[in-house]
C-alpha cells in the first residue's frame, strides 16, 4: 500500500494478510517521498507488539538516489523486512545487506535481522541472473518476481492473455523463479494477479501456482487477501494424507520405500508430506 496515504495506512491492520509491504517507490510521486518516508516510519512505531502481520517496506530501486534516504528512515523503526524492488542480481541483495549491517549498528537491538525479499524478474537482464542466487545469502528470506516492469521492457502489450493465463514469456521467467528459490532454499512467493474482478482468474492463478510450487502470492488490493489465504492452505484431504504418509513410514521399520495407496513412495514424498504439515501449523 502507498506509503503516502494516511487512510490506506489506517486501515491496514484490518487485512488479514501475512505481511504488509509500505510502499515508497513507484505508488509514491517524487515529490511525496519525505513525506512518505516519514508516514511508513511512525506507522512501524506505533505497530502494536502483537500485530498478526508482518511489516515490510518496498524502497526505491538501487540504481536511484533515494534508496538510502529509505533505509536511513525506517531502519530505525524496525520493520521486519525489505522488499528490494528491480533487484538485477543477487549482488544487489548482498549490497542492501551490507547496508542494513551497517544500519542496525546504530539501533535498538532485535531478536532477529531485516529480511531482504527482492523482486528479481523486473528487468530482462536480471531474469538471466536468477541462476546466480545460492544457498545462505545474507538476509534473503524469499524470492518474488514481478512482470509489469517486464513487460514494458520487452515491449509486450501485457503478461496474460485475454483468460488471465500467463504469455510463454512469462510462463518462462516464472518457471525460473521458482527454480532460483529452490537453489537458494527460501519461499518462492508468485507475482499479483492484477485484474481484480477476476475472482474466477484469481482463483485459477493460485491453483496453478501452488502447484507448481509457490508458497505464498503477492495481493494487488485487499479483496484478495482471503482467496489467497485460503487457496495457499493445505486443505483438510491434503492434511490427513500427509498424516498417513508420515504415519506409513514410521510403521515401515526403516524402510526407504512404501506401498501406500497403489502407489510407491520413498523418501521425498515423506518430506514433502512434512513440509505440508509444517505449512498447515503456522
Amino acid at each position: 500500500m502507498p506509503g503516502d496515504s494516511a487512510r490506506k495506512l489506517a486501515s491496514a491492520p484490518g487485512i488479514e494478510a501475512d505481511a504488509l509491504i509500505l510502499d515508497l517507490e513507484d505508488a509514491v510521486e517524487k515529490s511525496r517521498k519525505r513525506l512518505a518516508r516519514n508516514a511508513v516510519a511512525d506507522f512501524l512505531r506505533n505497530k502494536k507488539e502483537n500485530a498478526s502481520q508482518s511489516l515490510w517496506v518496498r524502497v526505491n530501486a538501487l540504481d536511484t538516489d533515494l534508496w538510502r534516504q529509505d533505509l536511513a528512515a525506517i531502519v530505525p523503526a524496525q520493520p521486519d523486512g525489505i522488499v528490494l524492488p528491480k533487484a538485477s542480481s543477487p549482488r544487489q541483495v548482498l549490497q542492501l545487506a551490507s547496508h542494513l549491517d551497517e544500519l542496525e549498528t546504530t539501533v535498538e537491538a532485535r531478536s532477529r535481522q531485516i529480511g531482504i525479499i527482492p523482486v528479481a524478474t523486473e528487468t530482462a537482464a536480471a531474469v538471466f541472473q536468477l541462476g546466480e542466487y545460492r544457498p545462505n545469502i545474507s538476509r534473503l528470506r524469499g524470492i518474488t518476481w514481478g512482470a509489469e516492469d517486464l513487460s514494458l521492457m520487452i515491449g509486450a502489450g501485457g503478461s496474460r492473455d485475454a483468460g488471465g493465463e500467463l504469455l510463454p514469456v512469462f510462463q518462462h521467467v516464472q518457471a525460473l523463479v521458482l527454480l532460483a528459490a529452490g537453489v537458494a532454499g527460501v519461499p518462492a512467493i508468485e507475482t499479483l494477479y492484477g485484474q481484480i474482478d477476476d475472482p474466477d482468474g484469481l482463483k485459477n492463478a493460485i491453483g496453478e501456482s501452488r502447484q507448481q510450487g509457490f508458497t505464498g502470492m503477492l495481493a494487488v488490493h485487499p479483496s484478495q487477501v482471503s482467496a489467497i489465504n485460503a487457496g495457499f492452505l493445505p486443505t483438510a484431504e491434503e492434511v490427513d494424507q500427509a498424516h498417513r504418509i508420515v504415519e506409513a513410514f514410521a510403521n515401515a521399520n526403516g524402510a526407504g520405500a512404501i506401498r501406500f495407496d497403489g502407489k510407491m513412495l520413498d523418501q521425498p514424498h515423506l518430506e514433502q508430506a512434512r513440509r505440508l504439515l509444517q505449512r498447515s501449523r503456522r
